[in-house]
């Protein structure tokens, strides 16, 4: 954990009433790195990647992206300033097809105003040639070009998965948050998946941070992770200090399970 943290999390915290849903989480997320973001069911997981993603205000505590304050700012703005992520449940426009999918990621970072569209203006149909030709690299890249033609709701499960991550692609981001990737994948599907990610991060230079329930993907793709349980951090390192951290453990399993199984 030697670079400069290209996202800084300081004492975030998110009370709904209450409740806690995170209390007080600073970590830095270093440059150029794949991480995991790990814990049970409600341990406040995705609402930290609603609160980085501006979907979420947070109650108290600071997100700092590359060096700017961009607590509470809006979806879009933070979209723009080069944060893009995934959903736990894929969010594709399922009417659309593979490619309008992806244009539509494109237009973040669009300069022709709406209202050149209907004008029918050659700046407007020049670019929307260029986001055309852009998305359609993109799905080359996640292999999916020869779908690119088809309504996305039509793509198996995992095809489905690669697109959202396309579209997240298309905004230009430098930094991608995935929000359980390998979910409803079968063990082959998920090793693929590892793979897949590594060579995301590599080909376009990304930071990635991702939330997991598959412990094969997050130890096998993950640099260094942190483990949140209830909305408290319990722990943090590499995956062989998180695999035997007993913390972790108890997390996951149940300290009743742990006492059993040491008896």
């Amino acid at each position: 954990m030697t670079s400069a943290p290209i996202l800084k999390l300081e004492n975030l915290t998110m009370r709904f009433g209450g409740l806690a849903a995170v209390s007080e989480l600073s970590i830095d997320v270093p440059r150029g790195a794949i991480v995991g973001l790990i814990g049970p069911n409600g341990a406040g997981k995705t609402t930290v990647f609603n609160m980085v993603t501006g979907f979420y205000r947070p109650t108290h505590g600071r997100v700092v992206f590359d060096g700017d304050d961009i607590t509470g700012l809006q979806p879009h703005i933070i979209c723009r300033s080069g944060i893009s992520r995934t959903f736990q449940n894929i969010r594709l426009f399922s009417h659309e097809t593979v490619l309008e999918n992806v244009m539509i990621g494109c237009h973040v970072r669009r300069r022709s105003k709406w209202w050149s569209a209907p004008l029918g203006l050659p700046s407007f149909k020049e670019e929307e040639e260029r986001i055309r030709r852009k998305s359609l690299d993109l799905l080359e890249s996640v292999g999916l070009a020869e779908y690119a033609g088809e309504t996305s709701s039509s793509l198996p499960y995992g095809a489905q998965r690669r697109l959202e991550i396309a579209r997240a692609l298309a905004t230009d981001p430098k930094f991608l948050l995935l929000d359980e990737p390998a979910a409803g994948m079968n063990p082959q599907e998920s090793q693929d998946l590892m793979a897949f990610i590594r060579g995301v991060q590599k080909r376009f230079g990304l930071t990635i941070l991702l939330i997991e329930h598959d412990m094969k993907v997050v130890m096998g793709v993950c640099e260094y992770i942190w483990v949140l349980d209830y909305g408290v951090k319990i722990a943090e390192g590499n995956p062989e200090a998180i695999q035997s951290n007993q913390k972790v453990i108890v997390a996951y399993l149940g300290e009743e399970y742990v006492k059993y199984a040491e008896s």
